[in-house]
């Protein structure tokens, strides 16, 4: 049978533009989006636990957007005023851009990176004099701490939110010839909601060494692999996967 239904574990596009609408015409496949994961924010209650004192730091690191809001959600649950002297170093310039919601971005000093958090880590070194933040989920890459540790850094984690499991009890009797994944916690998340999954003919994608990994240490069977040199995105890896699957299939 040829591949005619794909999952997305993520949401929907909000541009029109998007690579995974032009893989849907002209591999003529249909593809449907929902995250498996979800964020929730620790309430100021909670965060009061961490014993984490925001104003006695000089600086924030930024890996991304979630964080942004958390950090400024945070602030304002405990009616903390966050100084015009802070000074903010976020993982890529669209982060930094992002700050904008919640500060003059113009009055404030704010550095940011290619995107790469090893890169981020050099342009920190050159503030070596700063006490930083780091808002982070219950879930989160190790390379931050190690990174960080290494060149030894002032530095606090602060756990602002956590990523937890949708409910996905709706796609119990939905088939799809791919589902798509991105993150350990995907993997996670479909094996939560569905615990006796049979993977059978289902072909699994994912993006990322480590998503990779969760897909081999769960016992599942890994179809499609990105990034890889003949296909750095996972559209492209889908599109030559599905071209080279449905040759010849009925």
């Amino acid at each position: 049978m040829k591949i005619k239904r794909i999952l997305v574990s993520q949401p929907k596009p909000s541009t029109p533009k998007s690579p995974y609408f032009d893989l849907a015409d002209k591999s003529n496949v249909k593809i449907d989006f929902r995250p498996f994961i979800q964020v929730e924010a620790v309430p100021a209650k909670e965060f009061r636990t961490q014993k984490v004192n925001i104003l006695d730091h000089t600086a924030v690191i930024f890996t991304s957007r979630t964080a942004i809001d958390h950090y400024f959600r945070i602030a304002e649950e405990m009616r903390i005023t966050i100084p015009d002297t802070m000074k903010y170093f976020c993982i890529s310039e669209a982060t930094a851009f992002y700050l904008q919601k919640y500060i003059v971005y113009r009055k404030r000093k704010i550095f940011h990176s290619t995107g790469k958090f090893v890169d981020l880590v050099d342009v920190v070194k050159k503030h070596k004099d700063e006490t930083y933040l780091v808002p982070l989920s219950d879930i989160h890459k190790q390379e931050i701490p190690t990174l960080l540790n290494k060149a030894k850094i002032k530095y606090t984690k602060a756990i602002l939110y956590r990523t937890v499991s949708s409910d996905l009890s709706d796609l119990k009797d939905v088939n799809y010839d791919i589902l798509v994944f991105f993150s350990p916690s995907g993997i996670a998340s479909l094996l939560q909601n569905f615990p006796n999954f049979e993977q059978n003919e289902t072909k699994i994608a994912s993006f990322g060494p480590a998503t990779a990994k969760a897909v081999k240490d769960a016992g599942l069977r890994l179809d499609i692999q990105a990034p890889m040199p003949q296909a750095p995105s996972m559209t492209m890896a889908l599109e030559q996967f599905i071209k080279q699957f449905n040759k010849g299939q009925k």
